[in-house]
């Protein structure tokens, strides 16, 4: 359980529309596309090269597949297009609706994804990463954003939520399969979620796979060494977590929901790792 939920589509069968729209938008019409597996999402992503010898990255989904993906989509279409260049994410190029149908074209990002489980000298720039977001990032430069507080409220318990109080941008869904690593460094892909927090938020959150995968003691060597996390109470840290816990066992007892048949397995699996975790760490603190 890596963080795959979805049965994504491949680059040949989307309707002919959306093929036109994403040659509208790079201005000259696909020749290649190269599916990429990973993430929860239903629709398409594809690596793309066009006529001319443009590259970029495609994701589109309807409707059809899930209620909520093309909504998502335009979310995550409108924060990419804000985000400053100094925000270690892909460029925007465009986005458009196409009937029901949302399409979303980035820049492509020569990199691969981390691998699994998580190692330390792949952790390093991702966490290199998120300390770059919050030096360029606090105050958030995106406006309209909700906080962090406001965008769990209904899914953290009350004193989770109390302590994430913060002005930095904060991505709010960080896996391996968000994550680029190039010869420049990390780059953070896929921002519905964004949202504005403490800074030490989403270094947290990647930490749950890394622990999850059997990286204990490299997910608390970073949450001691990371300037991010190092002078931050360790009961905060675990109150969040233990926050995290019961909103992922939470999920997990409800239906999967349409075009996402492993998520709640998924959910299931990290919240019991993370169970894990806060009684680990609460041994520790005797």
């Amino acid at each position: 359980m890596h963080g795959s939920g979805g049965n994504r589509l491949r680059w040949p069968e989307l309707p002919a529309p959306v093929h036109d729209a994403v040659a509208g938008i790079l201005g000259s019409p696909v020749v290649r596309a190269v599916s990429q597996s990973g993430g929860f999402s239903p629709g398409a992503a594809d690596r793309v090269v066009a006529a001319d010898g443009t590259r970029a990255f495609v994701k589109a989904v309807s409707a059809a597949q899930n209620e909520e993906s093309p909504r998502m989509q335009e979310r995550e279409a409108r924060i990419t297009a804000a985000l400053p260049a100094a925000v270690p994410a892909p460029g925007f190029r465009g986005a458009r609706w196409v009937g029901d149908w949302h399409v979303l074209v980035l820049e492509e990002v020569p990199g691969r994804q981390p691998r699994l489980p998580w190692r330390a000298d792949d952790l390093a720039p991702v966490v290199a990463a998120l300390e770059r977001l919050a030096a360029t990032a606090t105050p958030c430069p995106v406006p309209d954003l909700p906080t962090a507080r406001e965008a769990l409220t209904g899914q953290l318990p009350a004193d989770a939520l109390d302590l994430l109080t913060g002005d930095t941008l904060v991505h709010l869904d960080l896996r391996a399969d968000n994550v680029l690593l190039t010869a420049a460094g990390a780059v953070l892909v896929d921002w519905p979620h964004a949202c504005v927090g403490p800074p030490w938020l989403d270094l947290l959150a990647l930490l749950f796979e890394v622990d999850r995968l059997g990286g204990q003691d490299l997910a608390e060597a970073t949450l001691r060494t990371s300037p991010l996390t190092r002078d931050v109470d360790p009961g905060v840290l675990t109150t969040v977590l233990s926050g995290f816990s019961a909103f992922f066992l939470g999920r997990a007892a409800l239906p999967p929901p349409p075009g996402l048949p492993t998520l709640r397995e998924f959910q299931r699996v990290q919240g019991e790792a993370l169970t894990g975790w806060v009684r680990r760490r609460a041994a520790a603190r005797g």
